[in-house]
């Protein structure tokens, strides 16, 4: 019998009946022919708007990037010429420099000669309070002496006096120099590590402002303070020209809060030669304000309200007016790191996600780039282009000197470079909804006579349809018994004829049905009177098996020492612990009473479980039964208890056998024997000693015949000593993250309570042990020992 399922239909729903889907079928119909006349004139209207916004839009954009990259190209020549002209002047103040370096004749007596002149003598005056020398004020150049160059009454060492001598030379030519040429807010010489005196042009409180800007800096060398890294560059260009980034010794610096005048500043750094060029003596100096930088980009004129901006290969940005940083999202911090103070807005830390993405481009290449950004809450257009300027050697903040290609950006609106082409394009949108309207309004006119044709026509087709219907929500609802009556021959016809035949085949298999579940749910009450069954007989063997299990476990705790055994041993302080893995453990140890000593035993079985558990309880009673007999010898004693051990083995076709080592002590002397773990010893001083047992033993149980393999070894066991005897249960067990827990970490915890009792030595032991398992599953027998000489 095939199985037969028929959804309910949804009687009565206006919008689901087959009258309404005949009107709208009929009503699609005229409607797609109307509307294939109209979408053909859409699409070639709207091509033909498409054509035009794309010619306008390529020409347009052609034209402007070319305009743009040869606007950027003619601003970053000037820019690259206002370094230049820098970079001149700090060549002639340098060149001058190194000349009376290389002939320290003629500087010594240049400075000599402008010494005895009194419009160049430096009147030096100590600051007790700030601890530097400084010239008073109104002479040429301003020159400042620190701390560490000058003595206890704060007088400069001869060769730092020489030096200031020296340097009065620079007087003869930094005024002019600053007067000529690209404009400039000061220049300055500063002599070599050793001596880092600073004479600059024109005067001002220069070391009171170091104070005031840069607390600290007369504590250490100016050149480790200030500009960490830049010295050391300059020494490993002598040793290796080829290391230097850009094939020039001028090192721009990255903008700065300048420590005498307290502005922003960009300086240019030259530094000067001994005479066999083996080693830096200083270096001379020049600075410009960013205001000098931001002259050069705020002159660029770029439509209505675009601008420039120039910034580092790190996207931080150094000049740009304060309207425009806006617009670019960023915002001004003071960056961290060694040496003066800097600051940063970076670009690529911009508020707005276009402008974090932008790239530099690569040296001697212009990019331009569409962004988008929010001004006053509304999304804005623009266009971004870069173009690198000419290499330069640049220090950072952090340290370090590297080649850097400063970038000249220019910004322009979008909406100021397609404006034609967006008045073009709202023209032909306007056209276009016109044509749209006049096509909606026809179709949706066609659309109504026909629908008011249509009504009339369904309801003569689909009469046969609605009774069929309504047989069928009847049938759903249980009435087998319905039938449609069949009139015609056609289509409609055939569909009743097909659903009375299946009315009839659902209501034989329903009958049939509910006879079969009526004998399943009998054949599933039977079954399940058996699985009770089953399980009530299955509860209680379990209980039995825990009862047996429960047993050995108390009969394997009742024959390990007391505590009243232990104490019986005058000279020993002993402390033991056992934890099983299962139920029942197969770990043994025990303490056997000897006159004026004590024979103590540590083992451990194989596995762990039930099996492992019975051995333990044989080597605990072959063990007692051979101290009772008097067996001392360790060696016999052993090798007895093996024989003993194996026999049963074999019998019980067991595949287990164990470690075994045994203590004897008497008259301050411990003799140790049998295969186990090692035995730690750690004496009343302190020391830690490690004993192995590879060689005293053999595994008990594995073969029957061991005398060769045992041997003994005697140690001193004095008044303070302790003696600690474990199972691989504790070097072994695992932390949470799969770490053992290992003998070092044993060593360690016996060595920081090892002044203390047994058993205060074994609670730390466990307690650590614990610690380090966590709240893993503990997965072996845990057993310890420890022994304390009284």
């Amino acid at each position: 019998m095939t199985d037969i399922t028929i959804s309910p239909p949804l009687k009565g729903s206006l919008l689901t009946s087959f009258r309404t889907k005949f009107i709208a079928l009929l009503g699609g119909a005229v409607l797609a022919s109307l509307l294939l006349g109209g979408v053909v004139a859409l699409w070639n209207v709207a091509k033909l708007s498409r054509d035009a916004s794309t010619e306008i839009e390529t020409g347009l954009t052609k034209a402007s990037e070319g305009f743009l990259e040869s606007y950027i190209d003619m601003t970053a020549q000037r820019a690259d010429l206002m370094f230049a002209r820098t970079f001149d002047q700090v060549n002639m103040l340098a060149n001058f420099t190194q000349r009376l370096v290389d002939d320290p004749k003629l500087g010594r007596d240049l400075g000599g000669l402008l010494n005895d002149n009194t419009g160049f003598q430096d009147s030096m005056v100590y600051d007790a309070q700030t601890r530097w020398l400084q010239n008073r004020s109104g002479e040429p150049s301003v020159i400042s002496v620190w701390s560490y160059l000058l003595d206890g009454n704060g007088k400069m060492r001869a060769d730092v006096e020489q030096a200031v001598r020296d340097s009065t030379s620079f007087d003869l030519i930094a005024p002019s120099l600053m007067e000529t040429g690209q404009s400039k807010l000061q220049m300055y010489y500063v002599g070599p590590k050793e001596r880092p005196i600073m004479r600059t042009v024109p005067y001002s409180d220069q070391a009171q402002n170091f104070d005031k800007l840069y607390p600290g800096h007369n504590d250490k060398n100016w050149w480790d303070f200030f500009f960490p890294g830049v010295y050391e560059a300059w020494q490993q260009w002598l040793k290796d020209p080829a290391s230097r980034p850009v094939a020039n010794d001028i090192t721009v610096l990255a903008p700065y809060v300048d420590a005498i005048t307290g502005q922003l500043i960009v300086s240019y750094f030259q530094p000067i030669y001994n005479k066999s060029r083996s080693d830096v003596a200083g270096m001379v100096g020049v600075d410009i304000t960013l205001d000098q930088l931001t002259q050069l980009v705020q002159g660029v004129k770029i439509a209505d309200t675009g601008f420039a901006f120039l910034a580092q290969q790190n996207g931080n940005v150094l000049t740009v007016k304060g309207e425009d940083e806006k617009l670019l999202g960023l915002t001004e911090v003071s960056a961290a790191g060694t040496g003066v103070t800097s600051n940063e807005r970076s670009l690529f830390k911009s508020s707005f996600p276009d402008i974090a993405n932008l790239r530099m481009p690569r040296p001697g290449a212009t990019t331009i780039s569409k962004v988008t950004v929010q001004k006053d809450g509304n999304p804005v257009g623009l266009l971004v282009v870069m173009h690198p300027l000419q290499p330069i050697n640049m220090w950072q903040a952090n340290g370090g000197i590297g080649a850097e290609n400063l970038m000249l950006g220019f910004v322009v609106p979008e909406s100021e470079v397609y404006a034609s082409l967006y008045g073009a394009q709202k023209q032909i949108d306007t056209a276009t909804n016109r044509i749209v309207k006049g096509i909606l309004a026809s179709v949706l006119g066609f659309l109504a006579l026909v629908m008011l044709l249509s009504i009339p026509l369904s309801r003569r087709f689909t009469a046969g349809l609605v009774g069929l219907a309504d047989a069928a929500g009847r049938l759903t609802k249980g009435d087998y018994d319905v039938r449609v009556p069949v009139k015609g021959r056609d289509e409609v016809a055939l569909v009743g004829t097909a659903f009375n035949s299946l009315a009839r085949e659902i209501r034989d298999h329903t009958e049939m049905l509910e006879h079969r579940v009526s004998e399943r749910t009998g054949q599933l009450a039977s079954a399940n009177d058996e699985i009770q069954r089953l399980y009530d007989k299955m509860k209680d063997e379990n209980l039995r098996l825990g009862a047996e299990l429960d047993v050995a476990r108390k009969i394997q705790m009742m024959v390990m020492p007391t505590q009243s055994e232990l104490e019986r041993i005058p000279d020993l302080d002993i402390a033991g612990f056992a934890e099983p893995a299962d139920e029942v453990g197969g770990d043994y140890y025990d303490v056997l009473y000897v006159p004026g000593g004590a024979k103590i035993g540590i083992g451990d079985v194989t596995g762990h479980g039930v099996e492992s558990g019975v051995l333990m309880l044989m080597v605990q009673s072959v063990s007692r039964a051979l101290y009772e007999r008097g067996v001392t010898d360790p060696r016999e004693f052993l090798d007895v208890l093996n024989r003993s051990i194996f026999k049963n083995v074999e019998r019980t076709r067991s595949d287990r056998h164990l470690s075994l080592a045994f203590v004897d002590y008497a008259d301050d002397q411990a003799t140790i024997s049998g295969q186990h773990e090692e035995v730690i010893i750690v004496r009343k001083d302190g020391e830690v000693e490690r004993l192995d047992t590879m060689d005293l033993g053999f595994p008990i149980g594995l073969e029957e015949n061991i005398h060769d393999f045992l041997a003994s070894v005697t140690v001193p066991f004095t008044q303070g000593d302790t003696m600690v005897l474990f199972t691989d249960g504790i070097t072994e067990a695992e932390s949470e993250d799969g770490k053992l827990y290992g003998i070092s970490n044993l060593i360690a915890s016996v060595k920081r309570v090892h002044a203390g009792t047994a058993g205060a030595i074994a609670d730390t032991i466990i307690a650590d042990v614990r610690a380090h398992i966590g709240k893993q599953k503990v997965h072996d027998d845990i057993t310890l020992v420890v022994l304390k000489h009284r």
